[in-house]
């Protein structure tokens, strides 16, 4: 990594530049690496309205069609090849991904790809130099000791040499400017380039004191700090604990009255004891948390996703909130109050429900930039989800809309896939006061929520994550749960959120949403869910499609090849649900990039002595080539013509009858050729499952 040697600052109001060291008496007006890191884990920064002010916005590869609601292209989905411009620098050709001048802070970086070999390059002050070069579009790359997993976060899809990517929460900050461009590798295809980097614009005035390697090598010992810390979050300051706990009956509530004055609420445990599994879910859903203020309410939320989980209350663990999964919650949000507050645990349900609730309350002076806490909740079933080929029928989903003054500070998204394939192909949009065009647009769902590639696993984060993925096809039950330290958005009149709904495959979902914000007094949040929400019975999740084997069979996709060649690529690929017909463990190994020649070995060991009939089910398609086979290193005669004009699950494929060699059995498959009708990449494979048949002798 290299890095200037010079740590400059821009002092306001002077127009003179000086050395940190000499501008020690403006330490309390500088904003620097250390004092970003202290106020990402700071509770009571965090809850404030920012002072100085700044604007919060977020620059990424979102498709340049966008360009206004009214237009027909306002759905436009080519997400990886959006920048800023290409510039020219010392021969080399340069994508700008970023270009912002007057002083700022990068809050958060996230990028993904499918060819990582390029260079970063991180401009600073207007500087033809580069600060910051990270050598691959990859963040893991950065070289920056101190980072670890609580900072720099690969996703669940990331491989070192290929696909995936990451997420930095690193603050970097700069004075006069910020210029990031990426310059793929000489002689190399660009593949899409996916980002989105979050930002802060400051006030001329603002001092600031520019990211260089002498900030990072004196800043080590913070960020290792905070890195750990952001891993295991303690409660930062301990007070007087006030807790109770009772049998619920019908419509019964839990009251914790708080201590008057100026106070704030740290912690809030919750513990839910349901004696029936079978009841959890449904029941967590129907216990109601809320909170008042200075005698207005500012929480209403079903527990079950107040907790971050959503649907079903799974685990969670991240900086403001965890869940075990069993009925046991932590909240670590802070909720300061001027003069009264009150908690509040409501029984909606018509079952009996033994709670207990406890708060870690201390005081806490009220300012003028002191903001109350809201967790506010909507719901709404059958919204459609259209393909991003059917702009016509393409619409936006109001995530959040919220009036007044404040911070928004993350959200869950859980939500009920009636589609068979992935939904999250929308991207989010977000309008804060008199924004023209969006200050937040994405490029996808996953992409806003910290990871890439449609995963449908579950993960965590200190910044969120996804506790809920039922099906590897995303059908049924899915959450993905975000919050925000550093890149939480103030907002001084208006904050208003919409997703796009688009997925794979036409249909439609059932969402609802958690917000987690402070606001002023006035502030609030407009169209919000309550009781005939609350207590709607959850959809019963799908049976697992994956669950279905084709008897005795072998699945490819769970296979080690021995052997292949150098340029084919081989991926496991998802099938439940999405065509007609049965794959056995609803998915097959797929070669999406092949060409005539090439080819994949296998070897089964382990077999007794004796013939054995191999049957092979495979994949047809339309961009599918021909394959053929070829066993203990002999032809077996079989050539398989993989074209078909829809998906469709093969006929069983008999190679014949075959003697282990030491008790192994090898296969190769080799592409031969192509139908004349196949289209686009012709040459592709799909490899469902082998049965090896024990013959009697």
């Amino acid at each position: 990594m290299k890095l200037p040697k010079q740590a400059l600052l821009l002092i306001a109001g002077t127009g003179f530049i000086f050395n940190l060291a000499v501008c020690q008496e403006y330490r309390g007006k500088v904003i620097t690496m250390e004092t970003l890191l202290e106020d990402m884990v700071s509770a009571e920064k965090l809850s404030c309205f920012p002072d100085p002010y700044y604007t919060c916005h977020q620059e990424s590869s979102h498709d340049r069609r966008s360009v206004s609601p009214d237009n027909p292209t306002w759905f436009a989905n080519n997400d990886g090849f959006g920048i800023v411009r290409v510039d020219t620098t010392d021969g080399r050709i340069e994508k700008v991904m970023f270009d912002q001048a007057g002083p700022g802070v990068i809050t958060r970086i996230w990028i993904t790809t499918l060819d990582k070999r390029g260079t970063w390059r991180f401009y600073f002050n207007g500087s033809s130099e580069p600060g910051l070069i990270i050598p691959a579009y990859d963040l893991m790359k950065i070289n920056i000791p101190s980072l670890g997993l609580g900072l720099l976060q690969p996703h669940t899809s990331y491989e070192p040499e290929g696909k995936g990517g990451n997420t930095l929460f690193l603050p970097i900050p700069y004075a006069k400017g910020c210029k990031i461009t990426f310059e793929d590798e000489p002689g190399v295809n660009p593949t899409p380039k996916y980002y989105g980097i979050n930002y802060r614009k400051y006030p001329e005035n603002t001092a600031i004191e520019t990211f260089s390697a002498e900030v990072v090598k004196r800043a080590e010992k913070k960020i290792a700090e905070v890195d750990n810390l952001l891993l295991n979050p303690v409660l930062s300051r301990n007070g007087k604990v006030i807790s109770d706990s009772k049998t619920l009956a019908a419509s019964d509530s839990l009251i914790l009255e708080l201590p008057a004055g100026e106070n704030a609420v740290y912690e809030v445990k919750f513990n839910v004891n349901i004696q029936d599994s079978i009841d959890y879910e449904q029941l967590m859903r129907e216990i109601i948390f809320c909170a008042q203020f200075d005698g207005k309410q500012t929480v209403w939320v079903p527990l079950s996703d107040y907790s971050g989980g959503g649907m079903g209350t799974p685990y969670v663990r991240s900086w403001y909130l965890s869940s075990d999964g069993k009925g046991n919650i932590v909240s670590r949000w802070l909720m300061p109050y001027q003069k009264s507050g009150m908690l509040k645990l409501i029984n909606i349900s018509s079952a009996s429900i033994n709670v207990k609730m406890g708060a870690n309350v201390s005081s806490l002076a009220w300012g003028g930039h002191s903001l109350y806490f809201h967790s506010s909740w909507r719901q709404e079933t059958g919204i459609p989800v259209h393909r991003d080929d059917d702009p016509e029928n393409c619409i936006e989903w109001n995530f959040a809309t919220i009036e007044g003054k404040g911070m928004y500070m993350g959200d869950l998204l859980s939500l009920f896939n009636h589609a068979p394939r992935w939904y999250g192909e929308g991207d989010e949009k977000i309008w804060v006061d008199g924004d023209t065009f969006p200050s937040h647009f994405g490029t996808g769902t996953e992409d806003y929520y910290n990871c890439s590639w449609a995963p449908v696993v579950t993960f965590h984060t200190p910044f969120g994550g996804a506790p809920r993925a039922d099906l590897e096809s995303s059908h049924g039950y899915n959450a993905f749960f975000r919050t925000r330290n550093l890149d939480g958005i103030p907002f001084k009149e208006k904050f208003k959120f919409d997703l796009e709904m688009i997925g794979w495959q036409r249909g439609y979902s059932d969402y609802a949403t958690t917000i987690y914000w402070y606001g002023d007094f006035n502030a609030r949040a407009i169209g919000t869910s309550g009781i005939e929400e609350a207590t709607r019975k959850l959809v019963p999740a799908p049976k697992n499609p994956a669950n279905y084997k084709i008897p005795d069979s072998i699945e490819f996709e769970a296979l080690n090849p021995i052997g292949k060649s150098s340029s084919l690529r081989l991926e496991k690929q998802n099938s439940s649900g999405s065509w007609d017909g049965k794959w056995s463990g609803a998915a097959h190994l797929l070669a999406p990039n092949g060409k005539e020649g090439d080819y994949v070995e296998f070897e089964f060991d382990n077999l007794k002595d004796g013939k054995y009939k191999m049957v092979i089910y495979a994949t047809q398609a339309r961009d599918y080539g021909i394959i053929a086979f070829i066993v203990n290193d002999k032809s077996a005669n079989i050539s398989f013509d993989g074209y078909n004009n829809d998906i469709k699950h093969s006929k069983p494929i008999n190679l014949g009858n075959f003697s282990p060699d030491a008790g192994k059995i090898k296969l190769k498959v080799e592409i031969t050729g192509a139908n004349k009708l196949s289209q686009g990449v012709k040459y592709m494979f799909g490899l469902d499952c082998i049965r090896l048949i024990p013959l009697d002798n």
